[in-house]
């Protein structure tokens, strides 16, 4: 039995497909999606029929992403938020076309009952962006930080590794937790194609929505899965790539 934890899809159905297969996933597996199943290649509706009915082979646990945000308010009234529509949101909107309502209100209720986090037996902490509470989680005052924080990941990045835990000097936020897993933040910033990792926190967003990969991570062994750059498995399409 292994738990892997799986970045951000971006409606990429044959990444992910690729991805699972490539992991050699079993029904034995726990998986951990870290968010933003939808919004940029062409399939984000498929991409949701999919993990549902994934869901019901394998114990997995969806985190809530900000275009998961953006996409639940128009699957239950049909609202468009602006900065959604054109982030992905028109893509998404798309794809629908041939769902019928009752379909539809089905994966209104996968959105519904996405959490904002998970915490497992180890105090390991999967969350889609960051947290911002030096008391962690379950303090964190504003829901939305969940999925649109960017500074836990700045501050993992730029922390001394020679800096221990039990320092006064470690962040307190950091302090909670054995390991954190995150999306949101595309490697690709970086200038790198797979996983990052600094000091207990673990990117996994490798940039699926643009011109990276899709990728998942084994938490115990560290042993990373990836699928082709998904521009590659669509290219006739732009994804969340300016034209």
């Amino acid at each position: 039995m292994r738990t892997l934890a799986i970045g951000d899809i971006h409606g990429g159905l044959k990444a992910l497909i690729q991805l699972l297969k490539r992991a050699e996933v079993t029904k034995e597996d726990n998986l951990i999606f870290l968010g933003d199943y939808v919004d940029g290649w062409s399939e984000s509706a498929q991409v949701i029929q999919y993990l549902i009915e994934l869901s019901e082979v394998n114990n997995c646990v969806f985190i809530k992403g900000n275009h998961d945000a953006w996409c639940e308010p128009w699957l239950a009234s049909e609202f468009v938020n602006d900065v959604w529509y054109s982030h992905g949101g028109k893509g998404t909107i798309e794809s629908y076309n041939g769902f019928s309502k009752a379909q539809k209100l089905k994966h209104l209720d996968f959105f519904e009952s996405m959490p904002l986090y998970h915490l497992d037996n180890e105090q390991r902490l999967f969350v889609h962006a960051g947290f911002t509470s030096m008391y962690g989680v379950e303090k964190e005052y504003n829901a939305q930080i969940f999925y649109f924080d960017r500074t836990l990941w700045e501050m993992a990045l730029t922390m001394d590794n020679r800096i221990k835990k039990d320092s006064s000097l470690y962040p307190n936020r950091l302090k909670h937790y054995s390991e954190i897993y995150i999306g949101h933040t595309p490697t690709l910033n970086f200038k790198k194609t797979k996983p990052m990792h600094a000091i207990n926190v673990w990117n996994i967003d490798t940039g699926a929505a643009f011109t990276g990969k899709l990728s998942a991570i084994d938490i115990e062994t560290k042993e990373i899965f990836q699928s082709d750059v998904v521009k590659d498995l669509y290219p006739n399409e732009l994804g969340r790539n300016k034209a």
